[in-house]
């Protein structure tokens, strides 16, 4: 049962996706307990094995139909999988990544012979994929990559660096932003696929730099990518036309955006469920802290502002299931559940006075990795100017 009293949609009500909960629930339980998930945050790194292990268990390729070797779900199973991440406290596991972003291009951009190529091992856990977008001087603004991929013969010659891209130690196929025509703004961007070990593996330089040193996110691997005179087929463009880079990228983006904003509803609902346990229990100048009237009001607040968020993007979800979700109401998703997230996670580890802000206290880690939610999928401020096209 939520801490919030929202009913579950309809959409989310049905049996099979009640079941499919439970068992990711305890999956996670299983496979992710505190002490396994603290192993991570010291190693700043998921095990290798955790990516098998999900890939047994059929968490790996949710929405990708089983012809392609995925679970053939939809993506209301990406959704439970990103609110039992985020409410078993399973961090740094970047499976939703993989499934609900790096998966996708391929299915809906990739030739046939990609799709069976590269799909059913990613759905195994086999290939743990990645995407990398941003560069040490291009970040929300796509089209300022730098890095390219140059035709020569049957090859394609990729030159440049990327950062911040998440599963980047671990990932060994790499969709990579790339301009086949650096003097074709947007349309010459395009997306290649860079596989990065086995027989299939890139000719030349690739090479991983740094795992980087993060405010949170410790046990998410989060790297530097560089790529020199780095070889790959032409049939690893993705699709078969170059220049759909940018376009690709935008179709995709509300999807990804939308992610972040179930991530973020899933937080803060761990927050208010912690948060109000701890002050039920913590005893301050005789009496319980949910006794002051302080807490009953912030708390208050809490509740009612997370209820807002919850319908809301519940009914995000839904217009996404129906194939209507806009790029300017992903944006709205995207920036004011992560800014209310924020908000929350503050004021929650405020309850918790000192305790709040020991690291072994999961409010702390939360507070951490709450701040990059209005970072990463496009900074909030970027979303404000999206909507505001809409004016």
């Amino acid at each position: 049962m939520s801490v919030l009293d929202v009913a579950k949609p309809a959409f989310m009500a049905e049996e099979d996706i009640a079941i499919f909960e439970d068992a990711v629930g305890k999956f996670f339980d299983e496979h992710a307990p505190e002490n396994v998930v603290a192993t991570w945050r010291k190693n700043h790194c998921v095990d290798r094995a955790m990516w098998n292990k999900a890939g047994e268990a059929g968490l790996l390729g949710l929405s990708t139909p089983e012809e392609y070797g995925g679970s053939g779900g939809d993506y209301r199973h990406e959704v439970v999988l990103m609110e039992q991440l985020g409410k078993k406290g399973v961090d740094g596991f970047g499976a939703s990544l993989h499934n609900a972003i790096v998966m996708p291009y391929i299915f809906h951009y990739g030739t046939e012979e990609q799709k069976q190529r590269w799909l059913p091992r990613l759905s195994t856990g086999e290939l743990v994929g990645a995407i990398a977008m941003t560069e040490p001087g291009a970040g929300s603004d796509l089209q300022g990559v730098k890095t390219s991929a140059r035709k020569v013969g049957n090859q394609y010659v990729v030159n440049g660096s990327k950062t911040f891209i998440t599963n980047g130690q671990t990932a060994n196929l790499i969709i990579v932003v790339a301009k086949t025509d650096p003097a074709g703004g947007a349309r010459g961007t395009s997306l290649v696929v860079v596989e990065t070990d086995g027989e299939d593996g890139p000719i030349g330089g690739f090479e991983r730099g740094r795992n980087l040193d993060k405010l949170g996110h410790e046990a998410q691997d989060t790297s530097e990518l560089f790529f020199n005179d780095v070889k790959i087929p032409t049939e690893n463009l993705l699709g078969t036309e170059e220049g759909q880079g940018f376009f690709q990228l935008m179709a995709q983006l509300p999807q990804e955006r939308l992610n972040i904003a179930v991530q973020g509803m899933a937080t803060i609902e761990r927050a208010l469920e912690l948060t109000i346990a701890y002050v039920k229990e913590r005893q301050a100048f005789g009496k319980p802290i949910i006794a002051f009237q302080n807490t009953q009001f912030v708390l208050a607040e809490c509740k009612t502002e997370a209820t807002v968020a919850k319908v809301f993007v519940n009914h995000c979800i839904e217009r996404h299931l129906k194939g209507d979700l806009d790029a300017s109401t992903a944006s709205m998703a995207k920036y004011w559940v992560t800014d209310l997230e924020n908000k929350i996670v503050d004021r929650c580890l405020q309850l918790f006075g000192g305790y709040g802000f020991m690291n072994e206290y999961p409010i702390a880690r939360m507070y951490k990795d709450s701040r990059v939610q209005r970072i990463y999928g496009g900074t909030n401020e970027i979303m404000k100017l999206l909507i505001a096209r809409t004016l």
